[in-house]
């Protein structure tokens, strides 16, 4: 299991090496000392867990992931209470408090062993979507969740903004629906409109509606009209 460890204190960053070298599913290929090193790293290591200080000069840890398109698993690392409270808001798989504790790190990469281990891996050819395993940062005001794509009911537009549905959260990302159409698996997701976009697994029924569209009504009772252009694609997608 490959690691990034994001730091803007060295000395933490060699400690939390340190403790890691007994661990020997463990490999600690990377370190920066801030976000942007730390997007760079990302996306040229494509490591599986990052080990990400929360409070650093310029950007937190927090806006860090919300720049990336999906995230690995992230443990946080943190000298605060007040973050260590606020990362159990975020779902995040664990959170560390400074000075780290050989005892609690060992604990807190098995929990990432554990995931990793459900997790099926992709083909080398969809790496590039996301699919419904992924999980993604979402941060709206104050909240931050950790999303699983394949908890999202439906993305529904909004200009610039498109919210996402999961659970009884409605948060807005500041992404548009063209963009997660290109980015997300078409096996599990379906262009319903210009202004939705359908989770397959969460339908409930179909029905005939206007002009030759459909209405689709999804488990949790929300309707989405899927419009008529897209019907065809629907039908052929579902063999109905």
């Amino acid at each position: 299991m490959n690691a990034l460890i994001v730091d803007d204190e060295r000395l933490a960053r060699e400690e939390l090496k340190r403790l890691l070298e007994p661990i020997a599913n463990v490999t600690v290929v990377g370190e920066a000392p801030n976000a942007d090193k730390a997007i760079e790293k990302i996306g040229e290591l494509k490591p599986d867990l990052i080990f990400l200080d929360i409070q650093m000069p310029g950007k937190t840890g927090f806006e860090m992931l919300e720049e990336l398109d999906a995230a690995p698993e992230v443990v946080f690392t943190t000298a605060y209470d007040e973050y260590a409270l606020k990362a159990f808001e975020v779902n995040a798989l664990d959170y560390l408090l400074k000075p780290v504790e050989s005892a609690r790190l060992a604990e807190a990469v098995e929990k990432v062993e554990k995931r990793l281990a459900k997790s099926e891996e992709k083909p080398e050819a969809d790496r590039e979507r996301l699919s419904a395993e992924d999980r993604v940062f979402v941060k709206d005001g104050e909240r931050c969740w950790f999303v699983k794509l394949g908890d999202v009911r439906l993305f529904e537009s909004e200009g610039n903004y498109v919210r996402l549905f999961f659970d009884k959260h409605k948060p807005l990302i500041l992404k548009t629906l063209n963009y997660l159409d290109q980015r997300l698996d078409p096996d599990s997701f379906f262009r319903a409109s210009r202004k939705h976009i359908l989770n397959l697994k969460w339908i409930d029924n179909v029905e005939p509606w206007l002009n030759g569209g459909l209405l689709v009504k999804l488990t949790d009772g929300a309707k989405v009209e899927v419009s008529r252009r897209q019907s065809v694609k629907f039908k052929e997608r579902l063999s109905l």
